[in-house]
């Protein structure tokens, strides 16, 4: 593999030295970049954009050559994991991911079973095509949904408000969700380690909706879940270490709890304090976040103004990288963004020297 010209993102992330805080954004491959749409319109849907190892590239290459980002994120859905056990994912306009065959029954819960991770070929063939198109400009970061954040979309069906049907599940048959959670986890661990072993050089675990539980809850439905991943994954490969991220969405109550869990960053979304944060979990992890994406609305001088507080509430030192707190909104400008990551690179030097 080419060696990488800029590994700030992963030094960042291993809270070892660095010359300014990198940034990258979630969903910076995504609808509010024209080119992104156009793509998107020549491919015929999304996941025949997932599905094709050219258009897949293409898109997660867009944004670095319109930003100066720190790193490249594969393009693919959380939910692939779950269509690969053959629930039968399907996009609704307008409405987002839904599920012919949810699981809602205790028959549902035993037919499941991890995937062959040959039927997620498309993803990991995107991931050897994004890496080679990279060339060693920025690092790649693999990723997955939590086996929580998974199981709601199964058991559900589809997004969900008010999450009654899994916390039905949760409460009244336990049982079943573990083992839905169980299967998840090896899934995910394998997952991942074939997206590292195919050229990802750091991998996010996403659990979107672990902060929608109780804090009991939580530790014994997404947290031990998160952690049997995190021991299942490979952590050294092709000479270097391969940094975890979580990133819990309403998580910023369970900072200790988390930073136990062997991961390297933990995302924060933008209702904690990042100076909080940082006092909380003292040199545990690094900490990934955490920029309101709707500040993205603002005017120039306002996004500028954020961007300059966050990294003031963070300080001195490494163990930051800029992102925003959530994925960034279909409507956003894209010269906003621009604005974003070109103010965190200038101004975050001073707290590096």
């Amino acid at each position: 593999m080419t060696p990488l010209q800029n590994d700030t993102f992963l030094r960042a992330l291993l809270r070892q030295p660095v010359e300014y805080t990198p940034i990258w954004m979630m969903r910076q491959a995504g609808r509010y970049l024209p080119e992104y749409r156009a793509t998107r319109t020549q491919a015929g849907g999304f996941m025949d954009l997932c599905k094709n190892t050219d258009f897949a590239t293409e898109v997660t290459i867009q944004p670095l050559e319109r930003f100066d980002l720190d790193a490249a994120i594969l393009f693919s859905d959380i939910l692939t994991v779950p269509d690969a056990m053959g629930l039968g994912l399907y996009f609704e306009t307008g409405e987002g991911p839904k599920f012919t065959r949810p699981v809602q029954t205790e028959a549902d819960v035993n037919a499941l079973r991890v995937p062959d991770m040959s039927k997620l070929r498309y993803v990991f063939d995107a991931v050897a095509s994004i890496r080679k198109a990279l060339n060693g400009r920025v690092p790649l970061i693999g990723f997955s949904g939590s086996p929580f954040t998974l199981a709601c979309y199964m058991v559900e069906g589809g997004g969900s408000k008010e999450f009654r049907l899994i916390k039905t599940m949760m409460y009244s048959r336990p049982d079943l969700l573990h083992k839905i959670l169980s299967i998840n986890a090896q899934a995910v661990t394998d997952y991942l380690n074939t997206q590292i072993q195919h050229g990802a050089q750091a991998v996010q675990i996403f659990d979107t909706w672990g902060g929608v539980l109780s804090h009991a809850a939580f530790q014994e439905f997404s947290l031990r879940y998160i952690q049997q991943i995190i021991n299942g994954l490979t952590r050294e490969y092709d000479g270097r270490r391969v940094p975890v991220i979580v990133f819990t969405k309403g998580g910023g109550q369970w900072l200790e709890q988390m930073a136990e869990c062997g991961a390297d960053a933990l995302g924060l979304d933008w209702t904690t304090s990042i100076a909080q944060a940082r006092q909380r979990v003292g040199d545990k992890v690094a900490l990934q976040g955490n920029f309101d994406p709707f500040a993205l609305f603002g005017t120039p001088e306002r996004i500028r103004a954020e961007a300059a507080q966050i990294l003031a509430d963070y300080g001195a030192g490494t163990g930051h990288v800029f992102n925003l707190g959530h994925g960034i909104n279909q409507h956003a400008n894209p010269e906003h963004a621009k604005i974003l990551i070109d103010t965190v690179h200038e101004l975050s030097r001073q707290y590096h020297q």
